[in-house]
């Protein structure tokens, strides 16, 4: 009886796989993934988006207080914000994709276009009011529920439609130390639009009309606006107007005509500053003022002009930086800049010379030059003035020579971190980086104290400014450096575990493992090593505690503190897992970590305060991977997302991780089709190296077939194990969850490298775990072809070169010629490519003079008489990473010598592709390509003839065909 139970169940299975589909190239745009994920403030709602890969997305609203659990769907909604009273939310609809689609085709002027809508969500009424041609939205960070938002410009219903102005972009707290628009371009001249605020509470409503930017204070009692006025409409204001919130009224701050932005108020809503120029219109170079107001004031003074004492000789105030109060908002922070060249309009063009002069001792290559010309064009440098001085002038912090300078304590501290790299940037063609000196500098004098030199490394001051931390790269040390007294503490001096990466492989000094963050007062300082976090007093005076009392390394789990965002934006610069958005953990705080499993691959999450002596608690560990947190600011409830390689990623949220609500349920049309399992692989390697990878195998698999397989590498992807991938058209990686649906086998072995011999390490490792899995008779080891990308293109180039164990050969983007990649550039960057052979990836570990015969025997282009695997290689024309003349190297010479090659270069297209034909139809090619291979399918019309120029943008060659290539 239990054998025919068996027997049944055996069948039963089998015939359910049958019924599923292997997977084709049609799933890819609806194939859906979470976007953003927030709680409001209060925790009552969760707010989560899906979307599909090309097409309309939802964001869905989700009540988490029990037993109502009412829903929203805002379809194609986008930038969600929530009120700061949990009450209300707005986001962003955008045009249908089959509309923005239908308007490129018809190549629609952008004022012609379907602009997005505004949603307004009313969660006691649940209701969505909507209006549409909204630009941008704002609510303020704290105080009643008050939304200001910018309209578009009327639809111009004239037959000729007229140019309107670009959209203003809401603002980013990332973008603090760079202006919204370029001096000299005009934006005096270009026309606001209708600004509406309104009041969601009592419904009382205000529009100003041509307004250009706008800004509320952060307790939302305050709103400013610019408003340019209208050429057309002479009675309309222009100029810089503060609104009160409360009572409605507005103040006029600046009456002049001119170009106003950069609005900052101070923490506590009181002062208010912002950069303006007045200058006529069709001046090239503006001159820029800083504009001051406060309550007390009923207009806006300029608080620093080009005459203001401080200034240095030919430096004026830049309109390219950011302002910013200090804290307590006895002071601002500003840039300055050298005084701008203007054009010289007598100069002919066609009667002048275009070069550029490479010279041996600039600081940069000329191509990072130019790379950069428009950035450094744009360079302020740090200045700051006290706000309340009887006696104002300006101090500068920083100039050309030590050109970075970064705010402590928020701008409360006497003085700013500044570095410079000047005298040491030559190196960094091949070296990567430079070393750098650190100063602090004085707020109230500018003078200038040296404290670290030359080093490589990184820095950081504490929260409370008392100290300046950093790690020393070529020791693999952290030291502290104490403001108050000069002096400088060794903290993991004979420490018995390393603080620096136990496992690098690269030919250059090892990274560190990262800080996590202060306690209050500067305290104590926390800090990782390979599996735990340590404390530190930063002054030395007491030993250095492990605050996750060794649990990581006696468990072989690596535990990090989990980096939780508050509502929509990670708290503060920190690392943390409390409730508050401070800057720094409290003594007694619980913190959350991330634990990772490094045997068994799971992820999990635990729990323990910094101060107590018990081990690190468990909540959950599993099978899946975990995203980062967010929590809501005012209830103890985290929203997150989890998923697995075989369970599509979905929304969750929890108190305590230990139970979980699951909200959302992504993909199931997952089921319908033969998807894949993913287990680790464990081997030895020829010289005794243990190894491990990761195999995919169908969710059919029969251990009495034989399957092809694809190999598929770069660098070490084993920590990936429980990674969901979903059916996508790639960059140019390996399709893997597409190739396992499709009857493959799917290998990424790890690789370890030995610095000098990255070709011999590629062997060793990948190999090996070929030849280990060839063991099993379900593997059909005539069938295997590998696949790599980057640096893995470089691997497949090499080891076809060294053995004929692969049946087919797929290279993207490879460098087979070290010895003139050596000298390339990097266009992306500009940045020479020496730093990558002797400092970093490509690890030879010393100069093409110093070893050149290791630069040749990890060249696969001498090697390519050796070569009998058919191969085809991607190399684009726009790539900035790999000269793709590389490829081109490899085309041209394997074709010389007879060899089966084919060669795609996909026009204007970067290092990975990025255009979303392109990927899609590199999908079909590789199937195609894999399928002849590994499984005897007829070759496609592109393989076997060709496709001529003169058919180009006519025929794509996906035809398949008798005919062999």
């Amino acid at each position: 009886m239990q054998k025919k139970l068996f027997l049944f169940f055996v069948l039963f299975s089998s015939a359910v796989y049958a019924q599923k589909k292997p997977l084709d190239h049609s799933v890819y745009d609806g194939w859906e993934s979470v976007g953003n994920k927030q709680l409001s403030n209060n925790g009552v709602w969760a707010a989560y988006a899906i979307n599909p890969q090309e097409g309309d997305g939802n964001y869905y609203f989700q009540e988490t207080v029990a037993p109502s659990g009412r829903k929203i769907k805002v379809p194609r909604g986008t930038n969600l914000t929530f009120s700061s009273d949990s009450k209300f939310a707005a986001l962003a609809i955008k045009p249908l994709f089959k509309e923005v689609r239908m308007a490129k085709i018809k190549k629609k002027k952008p004022e012609e276009q379907i602009k997005d809508t505004l949603a307004i969500i009313n969660f006691a009424a649940l209701s969505v009011n909507k209006i549409p041609r909204v630009k941008s939205f704002a609510f303020p960070d704290n105080g009643a529920s008050i939304i200001a938002y910018n309209l578009e410009k009327p639809l111009d219903t004239a037959k000729k439609a007229r140019p309107s102005a670009p959209p203003i972009e809401q603002k980013n707290d990332m973008d603090r130390f760079f202006a919204d628009d370029a001096p000299g371009t005009g934006a005096a001249a270009k026309e606001g639009s209708d600004l509406i605020v309104k009041n969601l509470i009592t419904g009382v409503e205000r529009t100003y009309k041509y307004v250009t930017d706008y800004t509320f204070s952060k307790n939302g009692k305050l709103l400013v606006f610019a408003a340019s006025g209208s050429k057309k409409d002479a009675a309309a204001k222009h100029g810089v107007f503060l609104l009160d919130t409360e009572k409605w009224t507005l103040k006029t701050l600046v009456k002049d005509k001119g170009n106003f932005k950069g609005f900052i108020f101070d923490e506590d809503s009181e002062h208010l500053a912002f950069l303006g120029e007045t200058d006529p219109e069709k001046k090239e170079i503006k001159d820029y003022n800083i504009y001051y107001n406060s309550l007390t004031l009923d207009t806006a003074q300029i608080l620093v002009d080009n005459e203001i004492a401080g200034l240095p000789n030919k430096y004026v105030v830049s309109g390219d930086g950011r302002i910013n109060f200090s804290k307590d908002g006895s002071k601002l922070f500003f840039g300055i800049a050298p005084v701008k060249k203007p054009k010289d309009t007598s100069l002919v063009d066609f009667e002048n010379a275009k070069l550029d002069i490479w010279g041996y001792k600039d600081d940069y290559l000329q191509t990072v030059q130019l790379k950069n010309a428009d950035r450094e064009s744009k360079r302020t440098y740090l200045s700051v003035i006290d706000v309340f001085s009887p006696d104002p002038k300006i101090v500068p912090l920083a100039d050309v020579k030590m050109p970075e300078a970064s705010l402590v304590n928020e701008g409360d501290a006497s003085y700013v971190l500044a570095s410079t790299d000047f005298g040491n940037r030559i190196a960094s063609q091949w070296t990567g980086g430079t070393k750098r000196d650190y100063y602090l500098v004085d707020i109230k004098t500018g003078s200038r104290k040296k404290i670290i030199e030359g080093l490589n490394g990184n820095v950081q001051a504490s929260p409370n400014g008392q100290y300046i931390l950093y790690f020393n790269k070529e020791n693999g040390n952290w030291y502290t450096y104490q403001v108050a007294t000069a002096k400088v503490t060794l903290l993991t001096n004979n420490m018995s575990v390393k603080f620096a990466d136990e496992e690098n492989d690269v030919p250059d000094f090892a990274n560190s493992y990262g800080m996590a963050g202060w306690t209050e007062d500067d305290k104590l300082v926390l800090i990782n090593d390979r599996y735990d976090v340590w404390a530190f007093s930063p002054d030395g005076k007491s030993a250095p505690k492990n605050i996750t009392i060794g649990f990581g390394r006696s468990n072989n789990i690596t535990l990090r503190i989990e980096r939780v965002s508050i509502g929509g934006g990670l708290m503060g610069m920190r690392n943390t897992g409390g409730n508050s958005n401070e800057r720094f953990f409290k003594k007694n705080e619980l913190l959350y970590f991330d634990g990772f499993n490094n045997a068994t691959k799971e992820n999990g999450i635990f729990r323990k305060a910094i101060n107590d002596n018990k081990l690190p608690e468990q909540l959950v560990m599993e099978k899946a991977k975990f995203s980062a947190l967010s929590k809501a600011k005012d209830a103890d409830l985290y929203i997150y997302d989890k998923g697995s390689y075989v369970n599509s990623p979905d929304v969750y949220i929890s108190k305590d991780f230990k139970t979980s609500t699951k909200l959302s349920s992504t993909n199931p049309q997952q089921a319908n089709y033969n998807w894949g399992t993913s287990e680790l692989v464990k081997w030895t390697t020829p010289k005794g190296y243990k190894s491990e990878g990761i195999l995919y195998k169908p969710e059919n698999f029969d251990p009495n077939k034989k399957y092809p397989m694809i190999v598929y590498f770069y660098e070490k992807l084993s920590d990936g194990l429980y990674t969901y991938q979903a059916p996508a058209p790639t960059p140019s990686r390996l399709n893997i969850p597409f190739f396992v649906s499709n009857g493959y086998l799917v290998f990424t072995p790890d690789i370890s490298y030995e610095v000098g011999h990255p070709g011999k390490s590629a062997e060793e490792f990948i190999n090996s775990g070929v030849e280990y899995l060839k063991k099993n008779a379900w593997v059909d080891g005539a069938k295997i072809g590998i696949q790599g990308q980057s640096w893995g293109g470089y691997q497949v180039a090499h080891l076809i070169t060294v053995t004929n164990m692969y049946a087919a050969a797929w290279a993207g983007a490879p460098v087979v010629n070290m010895t003139s990649a050596y000298g390339g550039i990097r266009w992306e960057s500009g940045m020479n490519r020496q730093f990558q052979y002797e400092k970093t990836q490509s690890r030879i570990g010393a100069t093409l003079w110093e070893k050149p015969e290791l630069y040749i025997q990890n060249s696969p282009l001498f090697n390519f008489p050796k070569v009998n695997t058919p191969v085809v290689v991607m190399a684009n024309d726009a790539d900035g990473a790999v000269p793709w003349y590389q490829g081109i190297e490899m085309f041209t010479g394997l074709r010389r010598l007879g060899k089966p090659v084919w060669l795609l270069n996909y026009n204007n297209e970067a290092h990975n592709l990025v255009q979303r034909q392109n990927r899609k139809d590199i999908q079909i090619r590789e199937q195609q390509f894999f399928d002849y291979y590994l499984k005897g399918a007829k070759a496609p019309v592109w393989m076997v003839g060709g496709i001529p120029a003169t058919e180009k943008g006519k025929t794509w060659g996906f035809e398949l065909t008798d005919e062999k290539p």
